[in-house]
């Protein structure tokens, strides 16, 4: 786990990312994303947006301000979308490597003779 301080408007917040957090911030993500997409469903997942919202920026030391929220949750998405990168490039980096070819021996091959003159 990860502890990460934002400031914002002067204000410095704390806040761990957890597995539960990441998983609130995604689902915010896509609360926004069907908000987005098909705006006549704005009026049903607002109040879900306002919960996924309230929910993370309870986890923050201290409480986030009201005046600060906006940032808040702008820099928590860029946070999580960025730590979400680096294990991508990881894990990529981790299958991409080669794998080691044998070494090769100066001895030749059983089975070969070497003709002498």
């Amino acid at each position: 786990m990860l502890t990460k301080e934002i400031v914002i408007n002067g204000t410095e917040y704390r806040l761990t990312l957890t597995d539960q957090l990441v998983n609130q911030v995604n689902n915010l993500k896509s609360l926004y994303n069907v908000a987005y997409e098909d705006p006549e469903s704005f009026e049903q997942v607002s109040s879900e947006i306002s919960s996924a919202i309230n929910d993370i920026a309870a986890q923050a030391e201290p409480p986030v301000a009201d005046d600060d929220l906006d940032g808040f949750i702008q820099e928590i998405i860029k946070t999580v979308d960025k730590k979400a990168e680096e294990m991508q490039e990881e894990l990529q980096g981790k299958t991409a490597k080669p794998k080691k070819e044998p070494k090769q021996s100066s001895k030749p091959p059983k089975g070969s003779k070497s003709k002498k003159q």
